[in-house]
């Protein structure tokens, strides 16, 4: 998907090595890329072609997106898509931690009055671990959270 070499700084998470410049993927932008009827499919295409920075997202958002493809636009589609995200051609798949996990929990007791879904949080609690600044978003909660530049704008 993204072919162009980057020149990009590097940390370790666990035994991964990973970019500093991630932007992390949720899941309504994996399925508005995937979904042709979705109304955002054109920003989300025109927002993967036209990236510089390497995709990262979770276990948590691939179990969403996966279901989610799977009973929108079936098993064969959620199985092609959910082959490339674990074999990672797509995107680094990173495993939420039991820490992680654990701040998720209080974003998620915290916020309570936002509706953020446990699966945001994580995704929240990685991000900040991480310090990864971009998500690839169409999800309003990103937005509320306020931590994040959430795109496409």
């Amino acid at each position: 998907m993204i072919s162009r070499p980057l020149t990009i700084s590097i940390f370790t998470v666990g035994n991964r090595q990973l970019p500093s410049a991630l932007i992390f993927v949720d899941t309504g932008a994996w399925y508005a890329y995937v979904d042709k009827s979705d109304a955002n499919h054109s920003a989300a295409r025109g927002f993967v072609q036209a990236l510089t920075r390497p995709l990262v997202t979770t276990n948590y958002v691939f179990d969403e997106t996966v279901t989610l493809i799977q009973a929108h636009l079936g098993h064969s589609t959620a199985s092609l898509f959910g082959q490339k995200l674990r074999q990672e051609q797509i995107a680094r798949l990173l495993r939420i931690t039991e820490q992680q996990e654990q701040q998720a929990w209080e974003i998620f007791v915290r916020h309570h009055d936002k509706g953020f879904s446990f699966t945001d949080c994580t995704s929240f609690a990685l991000m900040e671990e991480l310090r990864l600044d971009t998500a690839f978003a169409f999800d309003i909660h990103f937005r509320q959270y306020g931590k994040f530049v959430v795109l496409p704008s």
